[in-house]
């Protein structure tokens, strides 16, 4: 004899307890990632933007092991977005030390986080 086909109400109880998923959508995207700052390096006495792969190593990596820089997004040379939660003094630290960790800049050299103005958003 075939199994009987579940009720409704099972079906229901089911995807109720299933996890649910993240919105990724753009106005979610927009609430999480509203902070817009600048990270510049200097080089022969003039600031340059920190290069986009530079800043996707440290925030793809996150090897800080810290939950609160899962809100970084770089965007461009120069630009990332973040979420309110992340600090701005632990951000340069850690970030300046993965740059220099990874060879990317020399070890006197640091880095310079600022908001981002309105023209560069």
């Amino acid at each position: 004899m075939p199994a009987p086909l579940p009720s409704q109400n099972s079906e229901q109880a089911a995807r109720a307890s299933l996890p649910q998923l993240i919105d990724h959508s753009a106005s979610n995207q927009a609430k999480v990632f509203f902070r817009k700052i600048r990270v510049e390096y200097e080089a022969a006495g003039k600031r340059h933007p920190c290069p986009l792969k530079w800043m996707d190593s440290f925030s793809m990596r996150n090897f800080t092991n810290a939950p609160v820089f899962d809100d970084t997004l770089p965007v461009a040379d120069g630009l990332m977005q973040i979420g309110a939660r992340v600090p701005l003094a632990e951000l340069k630290t850690s970030m300046e030390d993965w740059l220099h960790r990874k060879g990317y800049l020399p070890k006197e050299v640091p880095i310079f986080i600022s908001e981002a103005r309105a023209a560069e958003e």
